[in-house]
């Protein structure tokens, strides 16, 4: 199974871009991190200048390994389930189910180890880069200078092969289970169900997010240093994945919010609105990242600008430690923002480009381009809605609590610009990746595609 498997990676290089491209982003994250543990423990170092390198490394490299393991799940999922005719023939000549899922586990553990060591160089100039960038800051000494060494490449290998497996054996998993008629249909329709695990894992991270909310607005309260930001921050981490977790029905709830809104825009419209009905499971992989962005960005936003409004109230000058706390808020954002980022185009490039028979048959019996890019707008168009009001959901869970635990008023400081521009670049970025997915598919000849 794993020649197999190695023949496949050689034959189908584009159906794995989106795994690849994942693993390679997070290896080259996580390299450049570490990286700055590497840098911290040299010789020459001041105990200032360690200590914000070893929070910074740490702190990233721990959410790491959570988004790593995420993105690549979502992607390997979404890439097996579009295998299906294959996994149906393996089964129907004999294979096993532990021959399934050795030979995808093979596949993403071949992937990871291609990913990680081809970003060992950009992650060693990105590390150097952080450097700087906390040096001109004035949070390290001048004197030190980056160090790329063992602590980097174990935590890349590691962390990346670890989220591999994983992800590799929770879509193999379910894929070898089902018998080879249920595959077909799978990938026909999707299946909107949840298991009752992931259900339980849900209830889990929501719980968790709900109560580091409560404890940063109780526990939490008085204190006016940046240790209220050590609860509040993750409790929307949380509390988004928890969300994300329930896409499938969040999604089937908000299409049927909006079944009649699409329904009235013509066919266009209804095809969107079937579509969508239809195919809950698959383009719920979509939402996930959206939620993971709006409610993550959205809340970190709001709680370092109501932290610095309220530090500027009252007088209160910026501390080394306070500014690496702040620093390391905005590169947790860019971080996720790149994840997300990553695998929302990879879900929809993926969901839209495997729609290319459908595509072909709509124009065949009489669609126009026209119409079938405005069915993918309006398909767009709720995946970006139901994302954005989940996460918006989960943003609460830490704006409100620290604005009460910082100012005593649940309202934070930011305006609501910052809101309706996190906003715009989730929707924005749905729409676009959508609609250019799809257009490319539709300059195959229709007859062509029907025949794929």
């Amino acid at each position: 199974m794993l020649t197999l498997a190695l023949n496949t990676l050689r034959r189908r290089t584009g159906g794995f871009a989106a795994s690849f491209l994942a693993m390679f982003c997070g290896a080259m994250i996580l390299m450049a991190f570490g990286s700055l543990l590497d840098t911290a423990g040299t010789k020459g170092v001041d105990p200032d200048s360690e200590s914000a390198l070893n929070v910074l490394g740490l702190v990233v490299g721990g959410w790491g390994l959570l988004l790593v393991t995420f993105a690549v799940t979502s992607t390997l999922t979404l890439s097996v389930r579009q295998r299906a005719a294959e996994m149906a023939l393996l089964k129907n000549i004999g294979a096993t189910p532990g021959q399934i899922t050795l030979m995808i586990t093979g596949e993403a553990l071949i992937l990871a180890v291609a990913a990680v060591s081809l970003a060992i160089v950009p992650a060693a100039y990105t590390g150097g880069w952080l450097l700087d960038r906390l040096t001109a800051n004035g949070q390290v000494a001048t004197s030190i200078t980056h160090h790329f060494g063992g602590f980097a490449l174990h935590l890349g290998y590691g962390v990346t092969l670890v989220a591999a497996a994983a992800a590799a054996l929770t879509a193999a998993r379910r894929t070898a289970r089902m018998s080879a008629s249920a595959s077909l249909l799978d990938a026909a329709g999707g299946d909107a169900r949840m298991s009752r695990k992931r259900v339980a894992a849900a209830a889990v991270f929501l719980f968790l997010g709900t109560d580091l909310g409560v404890i940063t607005a109780t526990a939490m309260r008085g204190k006016d240093d940046f240790e209220p930001m050590a609860t509040a921050g993750p409790a929307a981490i949380w509390f988004s994945i928890g969300l994300a977790l329930l896409a499938p029905a969040l999604l089937r709830r908000v299409t049927a919010w909006l079944e009649g809104p699409l329904r009235r825009r013509g066919a266009a419209g209804q095809l969107a609105a079937l579509n969508l009905a239809q195919r809950t499971g698959p383009m719920s992989t979509a939402v996930m990242p959206i939620i993971l962005f709006t409610g993550i960005a959205t809340g970190t936003l709001y709680m370092q600008a109501t932290d610095n409004a309220v530090n500027a109230a009252r007088g209160i000058n910026e501390t080394a430690a306070y500014r690496n706390a702040e620093t390391t808020n905005m590169i947790v954002i860019g971080m996720i923002l790149l994840f997300a980022a990553i695998m929302v185009v990879n879900s929809l490039v993926a969901t839209t480009v495997s729609r290319r028979r459908e595509f072909g048959r709509q124009r065949l019996i009489g669609a126009t381009p026209r119409q079938v890019l405005h069915m993918v707008a309006g398909e767009g168009a709720v995946l970006a809605a139901t994302g954005v009001l989940f996460g918006t959901l989960s943003s609460l869970v830490t704006i409100i609590p620290f604005s009460i635990t910082r100012s005593g008023s649940p309202i934070p400081d930011g305006g609501i610009l910052l809101y309706l521009a996190v906003a715009a670049i989730a929707a924005a970025l749905t729409l676009a990746t959508s609609l250019a997915a799809a257009h490319r598919t539709l300059r195959t000849p229709a007859i062509d595609a029907a025949a794929t």
